[in-house]
């Protein structure tokens, strides 16, 4: 079996471009699909899709690791995240292409399930993108968090954090509190919550004092509460917080988490799929903390396939805690890619279709062709005009 062509396609999901990765092989029919959504970055992958395409035509495409190497190491420069998120859905796509060979899914190649089904966790109005970042009250943020727990989800995720620089403002620490201790009494003890930061905190002092000012909204975990290049202000949070601390959905590949988990700068670490190399990258740095005592709760605020992607990836791994999802970002999420089991609020059931088990329709994404995405980074501006992290 050789592989015939790698292309890709853009389906604008409203506020980010989703890019599916389409592998085809010499085998009438048979071909692998993936994705390698990244925000801001989409025509930059694309082009590294181009790229990459002629290093792998006429390679057996069921030779996934030596076609990661190829990948990795022809290319003579490291990749970075615009790289490696190419990489990643090419190589998803030569896993669909495996398992449908097979006539097995993905999860059973990856070692085969650990669970019954897999605990899922969303955002504010299902992944609306201005649900999830435009939540800036008490009131708005208990509508959405009420919504989301009638709906059937127990566990919800929030950005609530303010632009911030290197110390934390009491009345903006105050106000936060105020708000997660609202969220809490509204949807009641049984309810995890997550507050995702967003690396905005320019300082391990600045993440501590929100942290401290939530304290009693008993959370799940708090993501990301510095930027992902403060390896040590990280480790420092880490330390001290009575919360624990979720991060990593940045680093790239397993050489970047190998510290992290080495220092124990988190107690859960978030490999995206999509970002850190693929599937089989991923269950190398889920071995790696395993090992340090780590869990894991993926990263995955992108599109369908993804989504399907770290199912298998779920179901097959034994440190995995919960999993992020974005179902309803675009209402016509479903009607894009079939997947391979019927979606249910809080919980993923095990898929036993063939490979990935997903059907795609291009005319859908015929309809939904490229368009900018959203850029919310210009609000992330202080009072002075002081840029700051997004």
């Amino acid at each position: 079996m050789k592989i015939t062509s790698i292309t890709a396609r853009i389906c604008n999901a409203e506020m980010r471009n989703w890019i599916f990765v389409r592998v085809e092989t010499d085998q009438p029919g048979l071909v692998g699909w993936g994705e390698a959504t990244l925000e801001f970055k989409t025509r930059a992958v694309m082009g590294a899709i181009e790229d990459i395409q002629p290093m792998l035509v006429g390679l057996d495409p069921r030779d996934i690791e030596q076609c990661t190497q190829v990948m990795t190491r022809h290319g003579f420069w490291r990749m970075g995240v615009i790289g490696m998120t190419a990489i990643s859905g090419i190589e998803m796509a030569l896993w669909d292409i495996l398992g449908k060979d097979l006539g097995v899914p993905v999860w059973r190649l990856l070692g085969g399930k650990v669970r019954e089904h897999l605990r899922t966790y969303t955002h504010l109005g299902l992944g609306d993108m201005r649900a999830v970042y435009e939540t800036e009250t008490s009131a708005s943020l208990v509508e959405h968090g009420r919504r989301v727990v009638q709906l059937g989800y127990d566990a919800i995720k929030v950005v609530c954090i303010p632009y911030t620089h290197y110390l934390a403002p009491n009345a903006d620490v105050d106000r936060v509190g105020r708000m997660l201790n609202d969220l809490r009494e509204a949807v009641g003890p049984g309810i995890d919550i997550m507050v995702d930061f967003h690396g905005r905190p320019a300082s391990a002092a600045a993440a501590m004092a929100y942290i401290e000012g939530m304290r009693d909204a008993r959370l799940m975990f708090v993501e990301e509460p510095v930027p992902p290049e403060d390896a040590a202000g990280l480790a420092a949070v880490t330390r001290q917080s009575p919360v624990p601390v979720a991060s990593g959905e940045r680093l790239i590949g397993r050489r970047e988490f190998e510290p992290a988990i080495r220092d124990r700068a988190f107690h859960i670490a978030q490999p995206d799929i999509c970002h850190v190399g693929g599937l089989a990258e991923a269950k190398k740095v889920a071995a790696m903390a395993e090992t340090a005592g780590i869990g894991l709760a993926p990263h995955n605020p992108l599109g369908p396939i993804a989504g399907v992607a770290a199912l298998h990836f779920g179901v097959s791994t034994p440190n995995v805690i919960i999993q992020e999802e974005m179902s309803g970002a675009v209402p016509w999420y479903g009607d894009v890619v079939q997947w391979p089991i019927e979606r249910k609020a809080g919980r993923w059931d095990v898929p036993h279709k063939p490979g990935l088990g997903v059907e795609v329709d291009e005319k859908v994404i015929d309809a939904h062709p490229f368009a900018p995405d959203i850029l919310h980074p210009r609000a992330a501006v202080m009072a002075d005009g002081t840029i700051v992290d997004w």
